[in-house]
């Protein structure tokens, strides 16, 4: 164990919890402090830890960060942080599964009922002076099949949610131990045919090079014309020129998007004009409790490393 201060590098934004569960043996700079990346990469060197939320990590970053012990992902998913690149260094890359899985989980679901129910449609007529309500009426969920296009923890928490709307879950995860599955539960074999069997499909499988752009044209006009796709995970594994056809010509029903391509999108961002498109700014992690709860688990990581040791939840962690 050390019993030198650490110099640690915090996100922008970062409950206070964390920082300070750690403040006996750091000293922390928020990343916004610095004028540009520029002014940043001029002073990594100085860093012993990294606390990352979005910000980009790239093999630049890590070669200049010659003092770096550890990269701590604040959430699950870490294609913004250079792994190589921080592996051939010597530096832990760790991540926090499962602690916000809840509140993706449940945003997933609300933007599922939002798009089923036509609540942004509703809501603008009541906002315009209007109140047909034969104009919106809609197909409730019980009894529907939802699709989950991978399953780990967020994907088995929206399992349960949508259990208890009374839909029918069916996940394609080549990874996933079916023993592991709840009750319920259902797997197929082959992402086709898990888009034919499905009313609508929830994605939730990490940003890798086998899953960028695997939902596709194909896969979307097996949904059908009343099918929903609803996307809280990452937008590149969504191809955007896809769903937009599909959305356009009425291949699809509509789409609830917590992520986008880029992020922020554009005023222009072809997916923002469609009606049937709710549309969230990546906030499907962001309830008190799972910030406090990441803020928590990413620095009980640094600790770890502090102390010599490897957490439990080191993407890398063979390398070690």
């Amino acid at each position: 164990m050390s019993d030198t201060t650490w110099e640690l590098l915090l996100p922008a934004e970062i409950d206070p919890a964390g920082p300070e569960r750690v403040s006996e043996f750091t000293a922390t700079t928020s990343i916004d402090e610095y004028e540009d990346r520029d002014a940043l990469l001029e002073d990594v060197d100085r860093f012993d830890a990294i606390i990352t939320r979005t910000e980009r990590i790239d093999r630049e970053l890590i070669e200049r960060a010659s003092s770096l012990e550890i990269v701590s992902k604040h959430g699950v998913g870490v294609d913004n942080i250079d792994v190589e690149a921080a592996t051939e260094r010597g530096v832990i890359v760790s991540n926090t599964p499962g602690v916000n899985s809840r509140a993706v989980a449940e945003h997933a679901i609300t933007l599922l009922l939002a798009v089923r129910r036509r609540l942004r449609e509703a809501d603008a007529a009541v906002r315009g002076g209007g109140w047909d309500d034969h104009d919106v009426a809609t197909d409730q969920l019980l009894g529907d099949v939802l699709g989950l296009f991978g399953c780990g923890d967020i994907g088995l928490e929206v399992a349960d949610l949508a259990t208890g709307l009374g839909m029918d879950p069916l996940t394609y995860d080549p990874y996933v131990d079916e023993g592991t599955l709840p009750a319920g539960v259902s797997t197929v074999q082959d992402p086709g045919e898990l888009f034919e069997r499905a009313d609508a499909v929830s994605v939730h499988t990490p940003l890798t090079p086998e899953t960028r752009g695997a939902v596709g044209e194909n896969e979307l006009a097996a949904l059908g014309p009343d099918g929903l796709l609803i996307n809280t995970a990452r937008a590149e594994i969504v191809d955007r020129d896809a769903l937009g056809a599909a959305l356009e010509d009425g291949t699809l029903a509509g789409a609830g998007l917590d992520v986008f391509s880029p992020e922020p999108p554009g005023r222009d961002h072809p997916l923002l004009p469609f009606d049937n498109v709710v549309a969230t700014p990546h906030v499907g992690a962001q309830t008190t409790e799972a910030l406090r709860d990441a803020s928590l688990e990413a620095a009980a990581n640094v600790r770890t490393v502090y102390e010599g040791g490897v957490p439990e939840s080191a993407i890398n962690g063979d390398a070690f």
